[in-house]
This record gives C-alpha cells, structure tokens and sequence, in this order.
C-alpha cells in the first residue's frame, strides 16, 4: 500500500487532530527504526500510521477492532497481526523487529513529542538526559506508564539514549516534510 492509501484509510476513521498527530509520530519513529534496521521503510510507516486505525471508534476494544476495519484493503493478514500486536496484553505476539518496534515508539513518540512542546527549540538538540529526567517526573505525562516504555525498548534490544535518537531523528524529519504540506507533529 501506498503511504497516500494509508492516509486517506486513516483519515477516514480518525478526526481527531490529537490522534492523527499521534499516528504521523509513530510513522515517523517507525520509518526512523526500519532504517536503523535496514528495512522497509514503506512498510514501517504505513504499519506506525495505521496503528490506530480503531481507537478513535473503538477505544475500549482497541487494537483489535482494526482486524475488521483494514478486512477490505489490500493489506495482508501479518500486517493486520503486527497492528493487534502493540496492544498492552500482547508480548507474546511481539515475534518480530517491526512488532517489537511499534510497541517500543507507539507511546514514547508523543511522550518525546510532549517534551518538545515545553523546549524553545523544540526537537533540536533534545537528548536522551533530557527524556530520562521527565520520565522520572511522575507530575509529566502522569497517564504514561513508564514502566511499559522501558520494558518494550529493551524487548526491542536497544539502548536507551540510541533510543531516543532513533525516535528524535525519525520526528525531525517528519517535521520538514509536513511543513512542505503546511501540517507540523508540533501543532
């Protein structure tokens, strides 16, 4: 599928600016991770974009209600299942990179993000010190489970402040294409 595919399917089930945003991070970190991982971009992207693809409708049985919304694209049935994979009470599911990536970007892409909208120079020069000190602020971002961010980063075999910098470098360049579309992560 197509990244303009996957957008329009995303904007057909989310309204919310809040969770549209959200879904461009987590594409932006996962594009970010498929390049650390020399994967395929496309396919990372579209899977961080789609991730969502229920919440908005379904809040309470998410992520599993995106089985029957994404029934009658083209996307095949491991797709489907990484998407099913990110939900909270789903390690066993995490097999794979991309699986056990989406997990580790999905909450600390809008938590970084979250982050930058408190610094002047937004994402610049944010560094992985800067995110350990206000995960320890239990004040920030209170509904956040900390726990959950470092249990699936180190599922995922990375090292915290590679981490963050993977996650940083992928928002930044998301940042510069949506201004070419005059949207931006930061609103």
């Amino acid at each position: 599928m197509e990244r303009q595919e996957a957008l329009n399917l995303l904007k057909e089930h989310v309204k919310s600016e809040q969770l549209y945003r959200h879904s461009l991070a987590v594409e932006a970190a996962m594009i970010a991770y498929a390049k650390h991982f020399n994967e395929d971009e496309k396919l990372w992207g579209n899977v961080g974009l789609l991730h969502d693809v229920d919440f908005e409708k379904y809040p309470d049985e998410h992520p599993k209600m995106a089985k029957e919304l994404l029934a009658d694209t083209s996307l095949d049935e491991d797709f489907v299942e990484t998407i099913l994979s990110h939900g909270l009470d789903a390690k066993e599911l995490r097999t794979n990179n991309l699986r056990k990536a989406l997990s580790a970007v999905d909450q600390m892409s809008s938590f970084i993000l979250a982050i930058a909208l408190l610094r002047p120079t937004g994402l610049d020069g944010l560094k992985a010190k800067s995110v350990k000190k206000k995960m320890k602020d239990k004040a920030f971002a209170k509904a956040v489970d900390r726990e959950y961010l470092e249990q699936t980063r180190e599922d995922l075999g990375v090292e915290f402040a590679k981490h963050v910098e993977i996650i940083v470098s992928g928002l930044k360049a998301q940042e510069e294409r949506l201004k070419e579309e005059g949207f931006n992560l930061l609103g």
